[in-house]
């Protein structure tokens, strides 16, 4: 979903105007090409506290090197399904960001998550979806349900028109909603039914690839693609008559969030800088630079029109209860997923 990282110096950073200043200084360990340098400056002159930055490329990397003792972090940027974890292996700081007077701010649906219900470790930064896409101009009639039927059931018309995402965890969980099962299950049978689903499916699909959807889509080499909607909507600059699909059955909402790690050494001002994101201008400004929503009610009216304007960015009213976040499955239900793709790929 990202680019790789190279390590960065960035500005520093904020308190709301009207507050005290705030000093000291702020060690920020983030994806790379994640947050816009200007923005971390102008929360340096805001504040008075300096920011260090520094970039990882996934958040294996980045829970490794807090394992092995890394210190002086502030805040770091784990996806929902890492947090467990970490909570479990002592790895973060209880922050009470509910608590935060910024946080009136999160939107309902991405408040008390599974992997925070208490949101006693974590605060929203960026999210997205993974749905699919299609060329409108190429389909039976010009439009397709809100479903995700017509992509594991295509119509004679789009036979071999039609790419999934090379991902296990992706194609698993769509299948998953699509059949109503839960997708953590453990369940050997109910494997076996999203098996039978991928199998069938398999043989009027283009391929499986992950990469170069953007340009695959734009250049009409096929008419539907499984897609992350950061992807369709840079798609849709491409190709305008391309429609990201909300299936009614849902769809993966992954996200990224920050968090404290323990031990931080300037903790009040890693609650500042968490605070002050959470300002609607502010996280803004961040989904702006990076292509993917934020959860801050008010955000919209500060998003460039292209990015508020198109609906696989802009989340449409009422599809709220579509979205299905992210879990930590069981270890019994990965193995059983990761046997279901393989028997599929093989």
């Amino acid at each position: 979903m990202r680019t790789l990282k190279a390590a960065l110096l960035g500005g520093a950073l904020l308190l709301a105007a009207g507050q005290a200043r705030a000093e000291g200084d702020l060690f920020l360990y983030n994806w790379s090409n994640y947050i816009p340098p200007e923005l971390l400056a102008r929360f340096e002159k805001e504040s008075g506290i300096k920011v260090t930055l520094d970039v990882y490329d996934s958040n294996e990397t980045m829970v490794a090197k807090l394992q092995a003792g890394a210190g002086g972090y502030d805040v770091v940027l784990p996806s929902t399904y890492m947090i467990k974890p970490m909570v479990a292996q002592g790895l973060l700081e209880e922050i009470d960001a509910a608590s935060l007077p910024n946080f009136k701010n999160v939107k309902e649906t991405f408040r008390k998550q599974p992997f925070d219900p208490d949101n006693a470790y974590t605060a929203p930064y960026l999210w997205g979806t993974t749905g699919y896409s299609y060329d409108s101009a190429r389909v039976p009639g010009g439009s397709l349900p809100e479903s995700w039927a017509p992509f594991f059931e295509p119509p004679p018309e789009l036979d071999k028109q039609v790419a999934a995402m090379n991902d296990e965890v992706e194609v698993w969980n769509a299948a998953a909603y699509y059949l109503g099962i839960d997708k953590c299950t453990a369940d050997k049978a109910e494997a076996q039914k999203i098996l039978d689903l991928l199998e069938a499916q398999k043989p009027h699909l283009a391929m499986y690839q992950s990469d170069g959807t953007i340009d695959r889509m734009a250049a009409k080499e096929v008419i539907m693609h499984q897609q992350w909607n950061g992807a369709a909507h840079r798609t849709k600059e491409k190709l305008p008559s391309v429609v990201y699909v909300y299936p009614k059955e849902g769809l993966t909402l992954w996200g990224d969030n920050f968090a404290v790690p323990k031990g931080a050494p300037h903790l009040e001002n890693a609650k500042t800088f968490i605070n002050w994101m959470m300002d609607p201008k502010n996280i803004a400004e961040a989904s702006n630079f990076a292509g993917y929503n934020n959860a801050i009610e008010g955000s919209e009216d500060f998003l460039d029109p292209a990015f508020k304007d198109d609906p696989a960015m802009s989340l449409p009213e009422g599809y709220e209860d579509r979205l299905r976040p992210t879990e930590d499955c069981s270890n019994e239900s990965r193995e059983l997923r990761n046997r279901v793709w393989t028997r599929l790929k093989s």
